[in-house]
């Protein structure tokens, strides 16, 4: 006899195991199948999907790893700590990240085990519906078994996109997951795609010694950020010695055991070669939904491949629900969790909540970018009237003490109403200042609002709290 389930996730990564536990919390019998085992020594199923083993989480421990070495290296001296040369040991910094990985992975299954969630090794494929009325039911298949369950979950992610007739073999082509285990500092790191993973695999290499050229197809760098804070960023990043190029065509790339030669013609149509030992593409990335079997059940998906879901999350198949990167919209882990929390809450007759006009995004790199709702750019272009607050990091006493005062915080209101439409951070810390204008615009305050609240002295919160002063000109330390 099958087993039976009230409820089957498909995929454990951020949005799968999220659902999975909230909808055990919510009384429901619940199991989550998981194949990808992500190099495990065992060959056993990893939890925590792309995020954990190879992307969010081990990158921000190389990132660490490598600001520690640039501040030893570089910021110590003016800070009158004397010490030697610093030397990197790969083997361990990659030894320290891979047991941050092995530590939280083991606890998502001791959260499991604690919620009384089943984990099935295999990958989840619709069979199709059986039954009828209450009793109706979908079988999947995972691996060698036949499971049956009232409603279903996917949640099976996103996978890299790769350059055409360049394959990757995570040696000298890396994708995001080759890019987390380079065995030794390259001395010239090519990387084609200046986003969110390109430009932080980038800086940890170029920190650690690597002389890095980005190369960027689309003519605007940062195009999703506020226009002044894309600016900042390409100001510091070259500052640093991070060489972006935008605006470009790739043509020719020839990949040999010394390295690859990329062929590419700039913006004004001259013609370029870059020689590099490794390459790092991270040109977005591709919903996986292979081996679901959504044809054979008629799952509909869009012509990018994602499930089609409406604002809840439900699919146009009954009882059959999608969240993450599998659907649309940013592929970010936090959005993938709070789109498994409404799931779980939907299904048990709550109001499940997902606002997608507050779900930050953050670029771990130094300095920090973060940003939360519109852009000037985009409240221009819809012809929104709103004033701007803007104070640099430059006049604060906790930002100068650090000794990381660059970049800026920026809060964008409504004219008329003095709503808070958009904050936008670059500086030290963004990623953990920002949630006070996702907090902000979640509740639909004020600039003045902001403004009114007493932050502590001194913190790098109080350039957020300047800046909504700034909002009506009245900053008092700018």
């Amino acid at each position: 006899m099958s087993k039976q389930y009230d409820v089957l996730v498909i995929g454990g990564g951020p949005g799968g195991y999220i659902a999975a536990i909230r909808a055990a919390q919510l009384g429901f019998n619940v199991a989550c199948c998981e194949s990808n085992a992500y190099a495990d020594p065992k060959g056993e199923p990893r939890l925590g999907g792309t995020c954990l083993n190879v992307g969010c989480i081990p990158s921000k421990a190389l990132l660490h790893t490598s600001h520690l070495f640039e501040e030893a290296g570089h910021g110590f001296a003016d800070q009158g700590i004397c010490v030697g040369a610093p030397i990197i040991d790969v083997a361990r910094m990659t030894a320290r990240k891979d047991g941050i990985v092995k530590q939280l992975t083991s606890g998502i299954k001791g959260l499991f085990k604690k919620n009384k969630v089943t984990l099935l090794n295999g990958h989840g494929s619709f069979v199709g519906r059986k039954g009828s009325g209450e009793g109706e039911v979908w079988q999947i298949r995972v691996g060698q078994e036949l499971v049956e369950a009232k409603q279903v979950i996917v949640a099976t992610g996103s996978k890299a996109r790769h350059l055409a007739g360049v394959p990757v073999d995570n040696e000298i082509v890396c994708d995001n997951v080759g890019a987390l285990d380079i065995d030794a500092v390259p001395k010239r790191l090519a990387v084609i795609g200046a986003g969110v993973i390109g430009l932080e695999m980038g800086s940890v290499w170029r920190r650690l010694g690597s002389e890095v050229t980005i190369l960027e197809a689309l003519p605007d760098f940062l195009s999703l950020t506020d226009v002044e804070v894309a600016k900042e960023a390409a100001k510091l990043f070259a500052k640093q010695g991070l060489k972006i190029i935008t605006g470009i065509e790739i043509g020719d790339v020839k990949v040999s055991q010394k390295g690859v030669a990329i062929d590419y013609t700039d913006k004004d149509g001259n013609e370029h070669k870059l020689d590099a030992d490794r390459l790092i593409v991270s040109i977005g990335r591709l919903p996986n939904t292979d081996g679901l079997n959504a044809d054979k059940v008629g799952l509909k998906l869009t012509d990018r491949g994602q499930i089609e879901v409406d604002a809840h999350c439900r699919t146009n198949l009954p009882g059959v629900w999608a969240v993450g990167d599998v659907v649309v919209g940013p592929m970010l882990a936090h959005k993938a969790m709070e789109e498994g929390v409404m799931v779980a809450e939907m299904m048990a007759g709550q109001a499940g909540h997902c606002n997608f006009d507050t779900i930050p995004w953050v670029i771990y790199t130094s300095p920090e970018i973060a940003w939360v709702g519109r852009t000037e750019q985009q409240l221009k272009a819809e012809g929104i009237a709103y004033k701007a607050g803007k104070i640099p990091f430059a006049a604060n006493g906790r930002a100068l003490g650090m000794g990381d005062p660059s970049g800026f915080v920026k809060i964008l209101a409504c004219a008329e109403t003095d709503r808070i439409l958009g904050v936008h951070i670059i500086g030290a810390n963004a990623s953990e200042l920002i949630s006070e204008g996702v907090v902000a615009m979640e509740f639909g305050a004020a600039s003045e609002d902001l403004a009114r609240i007493c932050h502590a002295h001194p913190t790098l919160s109080e350039v957020v709290h300047e800046a909504a002063l700034a909002c009506d000109k009245r900053p008092l330390h700018f």
